[in-house]
């Protein structure tokens, strides 16, 4: 089962990291970032784009999942931001970022960077979806059953 509806298992994952300058706001980001990704949505989702998301860093920091001190919370909270894309190749990719409707729209994304902006690109590993509730009770079964062995 795949985390994100027809991801190949070779696919690639690229991902940008936004630091808002502090003259802009979320606001700007959202809109702006909201219409790269219709372009990209409207023009390549038929020349290898799969999905894709943006997530704010709330400023939360994990203690639990943290092995470098105890932070309470981020100093980039609202003011972090990452994009995250799927597609088939990087090759694909790369070619979307060639498109007269997709740079224009890039350029005002770019202007809100306090980092400037580095999209890196990754292979796939692993994806995968939560148990049902049925599925997670069999899951735990055979562990138990099995895990001696």
């Amino acid at each position: 089962m795949s985390l994100i509806k027809n991801f190949p298992s070779d696919g690639v994952v690229t991902i940008n990291r936004v630091i808002l300058k502090p003259e802009y706001t979320i606001d700007d980001l959202q809109e702006r970032v909201a219409f790269l990704c219709e372009n990209v949505k409207t023009y390549h989702s038929e020349t290898g784009f799969v999905g894709g998301f943006v997530a704010l860093n709330t400023g939360a920091i994990s203690n639990e999942g943290s092995t470098v001190g105890q932070a309470v919370d981020s100093p980039l909270k609202d003011k972090e931001a990452l994009i995250v894309t799927f597609w088939k190749s990087f090759a694909e990719h790369e070619e979307s970022h060639k498109s007269e409707t997709f740079q224009p729209l890039f350029e005002k994304v770019l202007e809100l960077c306090e980092n400037g902006n580095e999209e890196i690109a990754y292979d796939m590993m692993w994806s995968g979806a939560a148990y049902s509730a049925e599925e997670a009770k069999a899951a735990k079964q055979a562990k138990e059953q099995y895990a001696a062995a």
